[in-house]
């Protein structure tokens, strides 16, 4: 379960004030801001978020960035304020050049390379409290309230103190709340309304982008056999451990239902690791009715999405499956025995939802199933609506 975190209600307004003035102009949001942490699977929870509460074209992504490398990965598990800090000492110690240490006989670069500049990140905004509350307070009369969204453990921080300096003005949304401050948040079961348990990863794929993908798409996928089962292979994580047993597990498997398979499409995602994906290719490379994304763009991914009769998933990413049980499809799942904590409490939800089963190679792959998609993403939204909706504020309709 992934907690978000919703603003609790203000108090009651003073007796004998009109209406006009408890929301009037003003209590209308009409913009949107993410505070992202870097991480792609992270700040797609938020993308999708604001895009389901319709602010797509009205929103700007500031991010919350780590230094890297090096003795910086002894201090991640600190506040960011504080870590930074302990990496500016350090730099001035050991001085400004343009590589500070070495860690396992690789380079490690400085701040300003691992901020983005070196990455093409450098159009998106650092998350500066002082600079988001003074355009917040500033921009309030004319613009109203802003919509702050920020993901994973090193916003909270920044989102925190944007509440706190700027309540009057602001309407905060944090998600993926650390599972150490589960308690704190969510004491009482069931958790009160301010608090969002989702089963899964909140995304973009909803019906009007899958209408628009299979569109986009009619060409390359209407023509192939029937049905289309399209693999999601991702990586190895610290919760969910394999290698190249589980590719060859993965293809074995593949190759055992293949005759019920019109076509298969295989993607890897960036984690893939290059053994697991030339495993996958060598195994593979001979079959006609198995295609291998090459990893150049476009990236069919929405398409896949849009017109895959089945799915097959690797168990280590919630974000994929996730994804995949949004579309009402077929949903196989490779590899969950080896994930372990929050991977296998969220396996198991989906599987007591109906939402997957498990790929042993024994599945008539033509055999059509379904269950009411997760929606995890619509849900939360209504949930901000009726947030806002306590508050006396509204969005922009």
């Amino acid at each position: 379960m992934k907690p978000i975190r919703l603003p609790e209600p203000p108090g009651s307004p003073p007796r004998g004030v009109p209406d006009i003035f408890e929301g009037g102009v003003y209590g209308v949001v009409k913009r949107a801001i993410i505070i992202g942490n870097g991480f792609q699977a992270s700040e797609n929870q938020s993308i999708g978020l604001v895009r389901a509460l319709g602010f797509s074209e009205r929103q700007t992504l500031y991010r919350v960035t780590r230094p890297r490398g090096g003795v910086n990965e002894w201090l991640h598990w600190l506040p960011v304020s504080l870590h930074k800090q302990i990496y500016y000492i350090i730099r001035l110690i050991y001085g400004y050049s343009r590589v500070l240490f070495t860690s396992r006989g690789k380079r490690v670069q400085s701040l300003a390379g691992e901020n983005g500049g070196s990455v093409g990140l450098s159009s998106i905004l650092e998350a500066d409290v002082r600079s988001i509350v003074t355009m917040a307070k500033g921009t309030a009369e004319k613009d109203g309230p802003l919509l702050v969204v920020a993901c994973g453990r090193d916003t909270i921080s920044i989102a925190s103190s944007i509440k706190r300096l700027a309540s009057d003005n602001v309407f905060v949304v944090q998600e993926q709340v650390p599972r150490f401050l589960h308690k704190w948040i969510t004491p009482d079961e069931p958790p009160n309304k301010n608090v969002v348990l989702t089963v899964g990863a909140l995304h973009q794929v909803d019906s009007a982008a899958l209408r628009s993908a299979a569109i986009t798409w009619h060409d390359e996928f209407a023509p192939l056999p029937k049905p289309l089962i399209v693999v999601n292979i991702g990586g190895p994580t610290r919760r969910c451990r394999y290698s190249m047993d589980l590719a060859k597990q993965l293809t074995t498997y593949l190759r055992d239902v293949l005759d019920s398979c019109g076509s298969v499409r295989i993607s890897f995602s960036r984690r893939t690791p290059d053994k697991v994906a030339a495993i996958v290719r060598k195994e593979l490379k001979d079959l006609p009715k198995v295609y291998v994304w090459n990893g150049e763009e476009p990236n069919p991914h929405m398409g896949h999405l849009a017109w895959a009769d089945a799915f097959i998933v690797t168990a280590d990413s919630v974000s994929m499956l996730s994804e995949a049980c949004s579309t009402g499809k077929p949903v196989y799942v490779v590899g969950a025995e080896r994930c372990k904590w929050k991977f296998s409490e969220f396996h198991k939800a989906l599987r007591e939802r109906g939402l997957v089963r498990p790929f042993t190679g024994l599945e008539d792959m033509s055999e059509s199933w379904s269950y009411p998609p997760l929606n995890d993403t619509a849900e939360a939204a209504n949930r901000v609506h009726e947030a806002l909706a306590d508050r006396g504020w509204r969005l922009r309709p």
